[in-house]
């Protein structure tokens, strides 16, 4: 997974410390940690945006303490095993959301929990998730938006969080295409019905994802407190878009999966049945022979061959045409 690599302001700064900052006016000025409360304390329009990254109790009872948080919501923050939802704790907006990432050609997923107010964003990233750090330099490229406040902020990671969605599902895409071409292979493969099943299971779990965040979005749309600007709302509505695309290829994804293991199954009991044919043809063939060798076999006096000049060729030759006649009507009908 991607660690963060951006440094910490202070040498006292925990490794789990993202970032901290103070934004005034759209511009950027690194604080320390204890120094958050005395920047909300000031009515300057100012906002405070800290990224945390799996920190330990201590650290996130310290940021409780500083902007005033909910007990609830600091306890699910500690674990990173909620489901995704939004909820409301006073003046605070408390959400968890699900990310995603291809480690090692296989998708692990992470948790990103979002303490916002209307002058502070908290973010605390767990497992599989890509540093924020590039949403946070995108939008201190436009300080005219940065200083609509922490709504800006908020857009740009949950923005970032739906746009890594997106290269997860070009993956899968590929990954249908190759086993397409594996499915009609003349050799069945025992890894192509699991490559289809593992495939299948990661949409699913990758659908769990995506799904809960449409609705957080179209909640942040609807919400009317909070400090979020009417200028902010529509790029809301921007995500949730391109979240519902992403849910639609998903959904779109695990039926062609699903489609794709019937199919398999059903080539393989085609092959299977072909083959059966071949043997039951070849046994009819063989079933001629057997049957005159099994009468002559028998220790009878009156045998047409003792007593006839040319009785054993004439039946080794009704044998051969009868052998040939049902070669050819089982060759006909794609038996043989």
């Amino acid at each position: 997974m991607d660690m963060p690599t951006t440094a910490p302001t202070s040498a006292n700064v925990p490794a789990c410390v993202i970032n901290c900052a103070v934004y005034r006016d759209g511009v950027r000025h690194d604080i320390p940690l204890e120094h958050i409360s005395d920047v909300l304390a000031k009515d300057d329009g100012s906002f405070v945006w800290v990224g945390l990254y799996e920190p330990d109790e201590h650290l996130l009872d310290v940021l409780q303490e500083e902007f005033d948080l909910h007990d609830l919501s600091i306890e699910d923050a500690h674990n990173a095993h909620q489901r995704a939802k939004l909820e409301v704790f006073g003046n605070t907006l408390f959400m968890a959301v699900h990310t995603a990432q291809m480690v090692d050609k296989h998708l692990r997923f992470g948790e990103t929990h979002v303490f916002y107010g209307p002058r502070f964003l908290l973010t605390v990233r767990h497992g599989a998730s890509l540093s924020f750090a590039a949403a946070r330099q995108k939008l201190e490229r436009e300080p005219e938006l940065l200083k609509l406040g922490p709504a800006v902020a908020l857009h740009g990671v949950l923005d970032f969080i739906v746009d890594n969605y997106e290269p997860i599902v070009d993956a899968f895409s590929q990954e249908l295409d190759s086993l397409e071409h594996a499915i009609f292979a003349e050799d069945f493969s025992r890894g192509t019905i699991q490559r289809l099943y593992t495939l299948r299971k990661e949409l699913t779990k990758m659908r769990m994802a995506v799904m809960p965040m449409q609705d957080i979005l179209k909640q942040l749309v609807r919400i009317q407190d909070f400090g979020i600007p009417d200028e902010v709302r529509p790029y809301f509505r921007d995500i949730a878009d391109h979240a519902a695309r992403t849910a639609d290829i998903i959904d779109v994804q695990r039926e062609m999966a699903a489609t794709a293991m019937n199919t398999n199954l059903s080539l393989v009991t085609i092959n299977q049945g072909e083959v059966v044919k071949k043997l039951a043809g070849w046994a009819g063939l063989l079933a001629v022979p057997t049957l005159v060798a099994s009468w002559y076999g028998m220790n009878f006096h009156n045998m047409p061959e003792l007593d006839k000049t040319y009785a054993y060729p004439v039946l080794i030759g009704i044998v051969s045409v009868s052998c040939i006649l049902l070669y050819r009507y089982l060759k006909k009908v794609n038996w043989l």
